[in-house]
């Protein structure tokens, strides 16, 4: 009888290591091929011409420079902006808020806040920040979108680390007399840096390639000089690929998926910065 139970479980066992290893592979699988894909296709249109020169003739010859450094730009400002509001709005929700109907509705409104249309926040981002605070078509303007648009995610995945601090932490440095924000900041902030880290990786990865909410707070499709203060216009790459994909007659394809090459180099760019900061964080814990 216990043989037979222990080969059911067996069973069962290797039954479910089988559908979810079944499970990664499909999720990872157009993850590859989409990566493999791009720079076969990309890779040709890559020199560093390419990546030095402004374009020309609509995007047609050329490079993407401007592109380059309006998005690195633009990733900058949305972090700025948004990890130390979402981080401190999560230290304040997780740590000192009381659990009441209020800070449930909070709760609540930030999570449905990630579901919210790119184009809103882009309109949103219109009418404060360009009209009402007349910062105009600009860098800041599109800082600023993103920036509210990055929030949710940052506030959310900032409370999840936090919550994961186990609370004998708390509860020990509390107990020889450590101060609240003592221990929030030498305790606790130290223990959920890397889910922090995570979350502000994803928004901001995010953030580089979108494109509905700088089309209308200050993208440009080509500009002859980079932008030199946070009120000029600027190229991103999300942006211009869209532009050349779609608007541009007789544009190379091989030009179209280097621009996408680039624009997804520079992604994955930020997600290695934040796994070895992440690692390095762990091994000083």
């Amino acid at each position: 009888m216990t043989r037979t139970v222990l080969n059911s479980r067996k069973i069962t066992q290797r039954t479910a290591f089988t559908f979810l290893g079944l499970a990664t592979v499909i999720t990872v699988t157009p993850v590859l091929f989409i990566i493999i894909y791009t720079i076969t296709k990309g890779a040709g249109a890559i020199t560093w011409d390419f990546l030095i020169q402004f374009p020309s003739q609509a995007g047609r010859e050329g490079g993407i420079l401007p592109a380059i450094i309006g998005t690195f730009y633009l990733m900058i400002g949305t972090l700025v902006f948004a990890l130390p509001i979402g981080v401190l709005a999560g230290i304040y929700l997780t740590e000192y808020a009381r659990d009441n109907w209020l800070t449930r509705l909070i709760n609540l409104a930030i999570v449905n806040l990630a579901g919210v249309p790119s184009i809103v926040f882009g309109l949103f981002g219109l009418s404060v920040f360009v009209l009402t605070f007349h910062f105009g078509l600009s860098l800041l303007a599109a800082s600023l979108t993103l920036a509210a648009q990055a929030l949710a995610m940052v506030i959310t995945t900032s409370r999840e680390a936090i919550l994961a601090v186990p609370r004998e932490f708390r509860e020990g440095s509390l107990a020889i007399g450590v101060t609240k924000w003592q221990t929030v900041r030498h305790i606790v902030l130290p223990q959920a840096m890397p889910g922090i880290i995570t979350g502000a990786v994803l928004a901001i990865s995010r953030a580089a390639g979108e494109t509905a909410p700088i089309l209308v707070v200050g993208a440009a499709f080509l500009l002859p000089k980079l932008p030199q203060s946070p009120l000029d216009q600027f190229m991103a790459l999300p942006y211009y690929l869209y532009t050349v994909a779609t608007q541009v007659p007789n544009m190379p394809e091989g030009t179209i998926w280097g621009i996408a090459l680039v624009l997804l180099i520079v992604v994955l760019s930020f997600d290695v910065l934040a796994a070895a900061i992440r690692i390095k964080t762990r091994q000083r814990k």
